[in-house]
């Protein structure tokens, strides 16, 4: 019997600034585009990912749609970063790509993390420790 294959995980979420945004993140966490869409139904959408990673980030932009704020500065992303020189090149590189260094509401990712804010007001998490769990 051979094991199931992982599921992929997408995050998917709105902007008003679909081509920045997206290129923030390519350039900040080291993504590229593997996926777009216009008009679809409406919409327009990027999908970004690593090549062989079992995630994906979406954003999309609803025609003729106002997209509200962003919600609790404590909804995040957390990437894990276990060795110090690529957490620090990572940090780097997301505050070169337009990401706004700001104090978590949890001081936990503070101790061993930093916080980032994109143009939206959403929160991305670079955590200098390896998951465990």
């Amino acid at each position: 019997m051979s094991p199931r294959p992982a599921p992929v995980l997408r995050v998917a979420r709105p902007t008003e600034h679909l081509a920045t945004l997206a290129d923030m993140y390519a350039r900040g966490l080291g993504l590229r585009v593997i996926g777009a869409f216009e008009d679809h139904d409406g919409f327009d959408g990027v999908v970004l990912g690593h090549s062989g990673h079992p995630y994906h980030l979406e954003f999309t932009h609803r025609h003729g749609h106002a997209v509200t704020a962003a919600p609790d500065p404590d909804q995040l992303l957390v990437f894990y970063h276990p060795d110090l020189d690529t957490w620090k090149a990572a940090c780097t590189r997301m505050q070169a790509a337009g990401f706004r260094p700001v104090a978590a509401c949890n001081p936990y990712w503070d101790r061993q993390g930093r916080t980032f804010e994109d143009i939206d007001g959403y929160r991305v998490v670079l955590q200098h420790a390896a998951w465990t769990r």
